[in-house]
This record gives structure tokens, C-alpha cells and sequence, in this order.
């Protein structure tokens, strides 16, 4: 029986969004680590958004972005993308080379290895806590990294997935460290059938 988040009853939400807080405190103690300093996570914002309206919510289709993405594998399929303003993307690369002016930072090949390799953790931090939630296989692909405009990124991503969802899993969150705020976008597309596989793996029990 294949669901979709317009179906879900609030406690089945809720559920989404404890993993999403708790994948929220990973990827906030794994930057943290890159960072070699104590990172503070917000409280991030978990909701479902219809596929079309993803690229909306970041700005719309023609917003410059940064974005990494991956497709991930396993028992509950999907896609996931992680997306940030070229601004936030700086500022969080000024803390891993503050020797360069943030005025200064531009999006060469270095760096751009660099924000692929910190989308990829904070990701997959986030994808683990999924897994662990529900003991399920879900396996991150290698991921790609793009600064492109929204709508373009996604098209890209998702051109040779030929099983994809028609709503994501949104979680808006702020990493804060000291008085500066770096916000990502985290976009979880579930195959059609991954949502039931995630929920009757947590023993969720629920009927149309």
C-alpha cells in the first residue's frame, strides 16, 4: 500500500520529526568535529512539501544555490539533497579558512570539494539516524555537488532516478556557533512504497 505525507495522521508527523531533531544533534555534533569547536543546533523545522513546491521554500526555480545529492539505497529508496544560499555556504567556509576575508571566498574547485565533503556528512548524519531508527539498509550513494540554480539541481539530480516520490520530507535547520547562523535545507524524496517500509519498520500500525 503506498502512502503519501497527505495521508499521514499527526502522530505519524511527529515520529518524522524526532528523527529529524535527533539526525539534527548528529549532524550539529559532526560539524562540530569538522570544525574542531562547540557547534549549537536550533530546533529545526520538520515538514512535508509537495515536489514541486521544494525549489519554492529555497527561494524559487532561478535562486543560485549550493546542493549536495545523493541517491540513497537499500530497503526504503529515495533521494536526498542538502541545499544552502551561496552566503551561508561562505560563511561556513570562513570557519574552516578564516585566513581569507569572507568577501573574499569564491567557489573554486578546493572548495567546492570542501562544502561536498561537509553537505555529505551533515547528510548523511541525518540519513543514519533514519537508519537506525527503523534497523533498516539505507546506503548513500557517492554525491554529487552543484552550484546551479534550484530548479536546475533538481532536475539534474533527479534525471537518471527513475523511481521518485511526489513529496519530500523538509527539515530547515540553523547551526549556530557563537553569534553567526549557518542555515541548510535537508530534502528527503522517498520512493512511492519507502514510506510505508519506514513506518511498518517502526511498528507504526495504520489504515487509509
Amino acid at each position: 500500500m503506498v502512502r503519501s505525507f497527505n495521508q499521514f495522521q499527526e502522530f505519524e508527523m511527529d515520529i518524522l520529526k524526532e528523527i529529524g531533531n535527533i539526525g539534527a544533534g548528529n549532524a550539529a555534533t559532526a560539524l562540530a568535529t569538522l570544525l574542531n569547536k562547540p557547534v549549537d543546533m536550533g530546533v529545526p523545522t520538520v515538514q512535508r512539501v509537495p515536489f514541486e513546491a521544494i525549489a519554492e521554500s529555497i527561494g524559487g526555480d532561478e535562486s543560485i544555490v549550493t546542493a549536495v545529492y545523493f541517491r540513497v539505497e537499500g530497503e526504503a529508496p529515495g533521494n536526498m539533497f542538502f541545499m544552502m544560499t551561496p552566503e551561508a555556504a561562505k560563511q561556513l567556509l570562513y570557519h574552516f579558512n578564516a585566513d581569507v576575508s569572507y568577501e573574499q571566498l569564491e567557489f573554486t574547485e578546493m572548495e567546492c570539494s570542501t562544502l561536498s565533503e561537509i553537505g555529505n556528512i551533515l547528510a548523511g548524519s541525518y540519513l543514519s539516524s533514519l537508519a537506525d531508527f527503523t534497523q533498516l539498509k539505507m546506503i548513500p550513494t557517492v554525491p554529487g555537488f552543484a552550484v546551479d540554480m534550484a530548479g536546475a539541481i533538481l532536475s539534474y539530480g533527479l534525471l537518471h532516478m527513475s523511481h521518485t516520490g511526489d513529496e519530500a520530507l523538509y527539515i530547515d535547520t540553523h547551526f549556530l556557533e557563537g553569534h553567526n547562523q549557518v542555515q541548510g535545507q535537508f530534502f528527503l524524496i522517498p520512493d512511492p512504497d519507502s514510506l510505508t517500509v519506514i513506518f511498518e519498520a517502526l511498528g507504526v500500525q495504520y489504515h487509509d
